[in-house]
């Protein structure tokens, strides 16, 4: 049985508050978290909440966690203290409407089915709360009386077939087919950026953008679906690594921590209406390197590489060989990844044990 790993999730929380953010800002504010109880929405939430418990921020942020599973959620954050400022509510972000609860000064917009275990199986379940799910919470906010910041959590899958030496920059892209079923991810994210650069260029509203790139850690679940999770739990298992690709794609691996950390850096440092990509570049690896790497990290479980299975039912596979950040304007904001894969899929995995 494997143990949930919130324990490493509150230490990594630690470490994203000592940050040197402004986070100042966020005193006394009201903060919707969609996807509040997902992988990273959860990282997100306990930061915000975190803020005032460690007395860095007074009065605390106020939390409004946005939820599709409000029974779920309340199990997520079942250690949270009851007299923390968090409130969890249930609104479907697939519903055509704008949410009917009192407007928050921030939005961060982190609900979205990002497995491609669900492409096939739910394509409209998984573009509408990038799209419809983005414009109502936008007409929200705007709505309010003192909107501060409202932050997307887009992804690296808007560069489409970026056919690109070098990392990507945040202009450079590539073609996305929209008649591809795969293409419903991609494309609900690129619409969600749209409304964003939209709402902030019509409305003046203050929209931010970020675009991680594969992002790993503890609150993963063992359906996850997406390569890194499955050999994680394959690790866990003490199952051998099935190959089900002749793993040469390659991919930047980014611990959750850093990039919830980018997050807060881009909303309170960042320009509006521009994107911001989030990514390791230090941290690039093929798919087969990444299965190599974790098999070796536990040499003791005795565990080994097969390869070319064949791929998942339902699984519909990127066809993009390299997806390699460059994460300039990240950096002039100050922010740096600290975690290198080696400690972070080691401390993922420690997390479950």
């Amino acid at each position: 049985m494997l143990k949930n790993p919130v324990s490493t999730v509150v230490a990594d929380v630690g470490l994203i508050v000592g940050a040197g953010l402004p986070w100042n800002r966020l005193a006394g504010a009201c903060v919707a978290v969609t996807g509040a109880s997902g992988f990273l929405g959860s990282y997100v939430v306990r930061t915000l909440l975190e803020l005032g418990l460690s007395g860095r921020v007074d009065p605390p942020v106020r939390v409004l966690g946005v939820v599709r599973d409000l029974d779920g959620a309340r199990k997520a954050f079942a250690d949270v203290p009851a007299d923390a400022a968090l409130e969890l509510v249930q609104w479907d972000l697939s519903a055509v409407g704008v949410p009917d609860f009192e407007p928050p000064e921030y939005v961060i917009h982190a609900a979205s089915q990002a497995s491609p275990r669900y492409y096939g199986i739910d394509p409209v379940g998984t573009f509408l709360p990038n799209a419809v799910g983005t414009a109502a919470l936008l007409r929200w906010m705007q709505q309010g009386d003192n909107p501060q910041g409202f932050l997307f959590v887009s992804s690296s899958e808007v560069y489409g077939a970026a056919a690109s030496p070098t990392p990507l920059r945040e202009r450079e892209f590539g073609t996305v087919d929209p008649a591809q079923v795969r293409s419903c991810y991609a494309e609900g994210k690129r619409a969600g950026e749209a409304l964003c650069v939209g709402w902030h260029a019509q409305f003046g509203l203050p929209t931010y953008i970020v675009r991680p790139f594969h992002t790993y850690g503890p609150g993963l679940k063992p359906d996850d679906g997406r390569v890194f999770a499955d050999f994680a739990f394959n690790v866990l298992r003490g199952e051998n690594i099935v190959m089900k690709s002749d793993g040469s794609a390659r991919r930047a691996f980014c611990y959750a921590a850093d990039a919830v950390e980018a997050f807060f850096t881009v909303l309170l440092k960042g320009e509006p209406g521009i994107p911001y990509n989030v990514g390791n570049p230090e941290a690039e690896l093929s798919v087969m390197e990444l299965a190599e790497l974790l098999v070796g990290l536990f040499p003791e479980r005795g565990l080994v590489v097969e390869r070319h299975a064949p791929a998942s039912a339902g699984y519909l596979a990127s066809t993009f060989k390299r997806l390699m950040p460059d994460v300039s304007a990240l950096r002039a904001l100050g922010w740096q990844p600290r975690t290198t894969p080696e400690a972070g899929f080691r401390r993922m995995i420690g997390a479950y044990q």
